[in-house]
């Protein structure tokens, strides 16, 4: 084994060690990473419009304020939202109760005269899936409380991190230059720099998907004959920046409209089958397409980086490694040696 081979092995278990190590790290720390993360992510997107507050005679701490209340303002938009669309499904619960009760009354039937099964069977059938469904509903509330509560934390914490990093940037962007040497700040600056316009572009593509996911959903729903389809589908899209929980919720109203207007199960159906191809569209192709699009990454390295978020941080994840990745080309088109990275993750 020749010197050149051995470097060559080197080079490449130290890869692999960084990679690993920085994969334990991300897990590890994402209690703190995440909400900083996102206090990076919106302390990027409003710098230029502080600088321009800043600019025109306005306190700093005023101008930061300012900026964050509006994010603040449009993420209380977003909650009223889902909390109207909670509501409203509640309103509609009894109806939807009887129809529930009109299905299984139905079902028991078919089972009973069609398919020859005792009656004593069938009432067994039917306790046994409603006690797991209660069984899984306790649990289900049980791990969305936790989230929840965990979830509100890091709300509370993304102002706080977000005001600190506007509020001392100029002394932070002092203290990354220090770390590299004199010829090398000037690209440093550069990727700050075209770092923020990468956020700026992610923010563009995101916009882009929900607008493409609410006009499929809204074609979708009016093609099936929903009332309401375009607002409909356009609070849905809109609710799935929340994770999990905000498509559940956005859903439940559609749903119930289509089984009540109809007084039939295929329609229910429908939009929910609806829903799943935008979703399956959404994450696979849209999401990929729009997003590294814009931010000139390739779409399979987009999607693997998707799939790594998850894994890692969840749907925070899914989210915030897209503009991490682009930052991390922006570095490895600046650095002598990482051509086959930036190669990688560009088009």
């Amino acid at each position: 084994m020749n010197l050149q081979s051995t470097s060559s092995y080197q080079k490449t278990f130290w890869i692999l060690g960084i990679t690993v190590f920085s994969g334990i790290i991300l897990y590890v720390g994402k209690p703190l990473l995440i909400p900083f993360s996102f206090a990076l992510f919106i302390s990027f997107i409003l710098q230029p419009f502080c600088k321009i507050l800043e600019r025109k005679g306005i306190n700093r701490a005023l101008a930061i304020l300012i900026g964050i209340s509006f994010i603040i303002i449009l993420g209380a938009f977003l909650f009223y939202l889902l909390f109207t669309q909670f509501r409203n499904f509640i309103s509609e619960w009894p109806l939807i109760r009887v129809k529930i009760s009109d299905l299984i009354l139905s079902l028991k039937e078919l089972l009973t005269v069609q398919f020859n099964v005792s009656q004593d069977q069938v009432n067994l059938w039917f306790d046994d899936v409603l006690h797991s469904i209660a069984n899984n509903t306790v649990g289900m509330i049980q791990t969305t409380l936790v989230s929840f509560f965990v979830n509100l934390v890091m709300i509370v914490l993304i102002p706080i991190y977000s005001f600190l990093i506007l509020y001392y940037r100029s002394m932070l962007v002092e203290v990354l230059y220090s770390l590299f040497p004199s010829n090398l700040r000037g690209k440093v600056a550069e990727v700050v720099g075209m770092s923020i316009t990468t956020y700026y572009n992610f923010i563009k593509g995101m916009a882009l998907v929900y607008i493409l996911v609410g006009l499929l959903n809204s074609i979708g729903l009016y093609l099936l004959g929903i009332p309401h389809a375009f607002l409909f589908g356009f609070i849905t899209a809109i609710m799935t920046f929340i994770p999990y929980v905000g498509i559940i919720v956005a859903s439940l109203l559609p749903i119930s409209y289509a089984w009540m207007t109809y007084n039939s199960i295929w329609y229910p159906i429908g939009v929910v089958g609806i829903f799943v191809f935008v979703q399956y569209l959404e994450a696979n192709i849209i999401f990929p397409w729009a997003v590294s699009q814009r931010l000139q990454l390739n779409t399979l390295v987009t999607l693997a980086i998707i799939v790594v978020g998850g894994i890692l941080w969840g749907a925070a994840g899914m989210i915030l490694f897209i503009p991490f990745a682009a930052i991390l080309k922006l570095i490895a088109d600046r650095m002598e040696g990482w051509e086959s990275l930036a190669k990688f993750l560009g088009k």
